[in-house]
């Protein structure tokens, strides 16, 4: 532990709080050299890690208002979050994980360069193993919230929330975006004390309970999950038939999000909500309505307005199968699934899907 006095009040407030839940505890500190203010590369002055009998429990430095008090926010400090993230630890392990240092490093490094900040019930899909260390884990995501012992205290600089990162499998990721997250971790939770993240683990949606919990929970709730970002994703409009008196809008959407994309629609628009499809290339809005309505917004933005009657056939064809599919039930419509191409983190193609 670092030496904190009345310079670093919002540091002293952190430690206070571990103080409580670890008395008399030592954690291994891990400080950084070249301060973020400073044009260092890490933006975490600090991480502390503790001990416990079956995991790691690191809490960061660097997300609130360690210092002074630079915001204009009186009601939060910095961020208004420090990270936490508990890591399975086997009985022969006497130094925590680096990659899970790395990771949260990583985490601050995207919110300080975005300007983006994480809170419960926030989720993201890291397109990849959370550490490349271990490539046949199965967790491949991660979602956020509030660490079940330390919660949220007050500070000399504003309120501080400890964000917990939790590790989750593609397919508990997958439930979170038809259902919601706070929802799928309160389920998991008797299976996952304390939302430990364990790389050796399986996925937790195959487990009977949870699952009928993850059912029952999008039949009442419906989904969240209000926008997905994909890979391939884009429309154009043209004119057609006799005279060239007809319009028809054809949308585009990768063939690996094609299901992904058609599992969000049935738990959204049902509970009239829109969907938000994202994509570097181009963005498409559905929303319910009352009859078909197709709007260029503007800005690479088309807006589409879905009855009822629609849906079915549009999540029908919305399958990991390359083609063109025309939408009996709105004529002025065209989806085309185009094949996608799955890289690795070097760029290179690893598989096709479509």
């Amino acid at each position: 532990m670092v030496d904190t006095d009345d310079a670093a009040p919002g540091w002293a407030a952190i430690d206070a709080a571990l103080d409580q839940l670890y008395p008399g505890v030592e954690p291994k500190h891990y400080g950084t050299l070249i301060k973020w203010a400073l044009g260092g590369p890490d933006p975490l002055d600090g991480l502390s890690v503790y001990p416990r009998a079956d995991h790691w429990h690191f809490v960061s430095y660097g997300m609130s208002e360690l210092y002074a008090k630079e915001s204009d926010n009186a009601d939060e400090s910095g961020w208004g979050f420090e990270f936490t993230f508990r890591v399975a630890r086997t009985a022969a392990e006497s130094d925590p994980p680096m990659w899970a240092a790395n990771f949260l490093q990583n985490l601050a490094r995207y919110v300080f360069h975005s300007g983006n900040p994480f809170g419960p019930g926030h989720h993201l899909d890291l397109n990849g193993p959370i550490s490349l260390a271990e490539p046949d884990t199965a967790i491949r995501a991660i979602a956020f919230a509030d660490d079940p012992e330390l919660g949220v205290i007050d500070t000399p600089h504003g309120r501080l929330r400890f964000l917990q990162i939790v590790g989750l499998t593609l397919d508990e990721y997958s439930a979170i975006e038809r259902w919601d997250a706070e929802g799928l971790l309160a389920a998991m939770a008797p299976s996952l004390p304390l939302l430990v993240t364990d790389l050796r683990r399986g996925n937790l949606t195959d487990e009977p309970g949870i699952a009928t919990a993850v059912e029952e929970g999008v039949r009442r709730d419906g989904s969240s999950t209000g926008s997905l970002f994909v890979q391939d994703a884009g429309w154009r409009m043209a004119k057609s038939g006799w005279a060239r008196r007809k319009l028809t809008t054809t949308v585009t959407i990768g063939a690996n999000a094609a299901e992904r994309i058609g599992r969000v629609l049935r738990a959204r628009l049902p509970f009239g909500r829109g969907l938000l499809i994202e994509a570097q290339n181009g963005s498409v809005g559905f929303r319910p309505g009352e009859q078909v309505a197709v709007t260029d917004a503007g800005d690479g933005f088309l807006e589409i307005e879905l009855p009822p009657a629609v849906l079915p056939e549009l999540i029908q064809v919305l399958r990991p199968v390359a083609g063109t599919y025309h939408l009996a039930s709105a004529p002025e419509l065209v989806v085309e699934i185009v094949r996608s191409q799955i890289r690795d983190q070097e760029g290179a193609v690893v598989a096709e899907v479509g």
